[in-house]
């Protein structure tokens, strides 16, 4: 068991036998997908996530919750952005991590998303944002579907310009991160066997009261349906990101590389 767990880590959090592909955080992202991930910078750390209903649940306040998650995954939030290198190019980036809040998308997630976006538009790079979401933050009720138009503005700002804007959907990608910022780029990656969509299966068959295909909601269901460009294993993400790079943003090459 120990062998297999070793095995599976490994492997990049992905089953060598039925290529199942597990949850990872945004820092193992990073390692995976940047050239140095000590090279990266983030942006917008200091943000802080307000309490604008007074919401509680029980004996709870959202304060509590927040603190419990901080705590548990040594993020202040579900998401990080900030700049890095991949295949020698900057790029921004925005990360999101299923493990704080389910990745559910408030103010500072948004926020974050944003910053990210406004950060290619300012030093005119590439945008990459790695998405992963189970629906908006329901603490922050209107605040954080106000989110979704935020992210949908700052992304039209940035394509009026010719910014290059490649989305990577994880496991599980739904509701208004769907409906948003991930479906929004250039080109679309997802990663195999994710869940993609905007409501939850159980919702769609009771509206429809019909049962959807076994495979309805997967990243290979919707890749045939047009909706995702392309599946890509972990594994080879990186290179394909670097590929599309080199394809869609020639030009953007490290001043560094350039001269030596």
């Amino acid at each position: 068991m120990l062998h297999r767990r070793r095995e599976f880590e490994q492997n990049l959090h992905v089953c060598p036998r039925c290529n199942w592909h597990g949850r990872i955080g945004v820092f193992q992202r990073l390692e995976i997908l940047l050239d140095e991930e000590s090279d990266f910078e983030q942006v917008g750390q200091d943000l802080v996530t307000g309490d604008p209903l007074g919401f509680k649940r029980g004996e709870l306040s959202y304060g509590d919750h927040l603190a419990r998650y901080r705590e548990r995954t040594g993020l202040s939030e579900a998401a990080i952005a900030g700049r890095g290198l991949v295949g020698g190019r900057p790029i921004a980036l925005a990360l999101i991590d299923f493990r704080f809040l389910g990745a559910s998308m408030g103010t500072v997630v948004g926020e974050k998303v944003a910053l990210a976006i406004e950060l290619a538009e300012a030093e005119r790079i590439p945008l990459l944002i790695c998405s992963c979401s189970g629906g908006a933050r329901m603490q922050e009720g209107m605040l954080s579907l106000m989110q979704m138009a935020k992210t949908a503005a700052a992304l039209e700002r940035f394509g009026r310009g010719g910014g290059l804007y490649i989305s990577l959907m994880t496991d599980p990608t739904l509701a208004g991160v769907t409906a948003s910022f991930a479906s929004l780029a250039d080109v679309i990656v997802a990663e195999p066997g994710a869940t993609v969509g905007f409501t939850g299966r159980r919702l769609i068959e009771q509206i429809a009261k019909q049962k959807l295909p076994a495979d309805a909601q997967s990243a290979e269901f919707m890749q045939k349906r047009g909706m995702i460009d392309l599946v890509v294993p972990r594994r080879a993400q990186r290179s394909t990101i670097v590929g599309l790079l080199e394809l869609l943003a020639p030009q953007e090459k490290v001043a560094a590389e350039a001269s030596a």
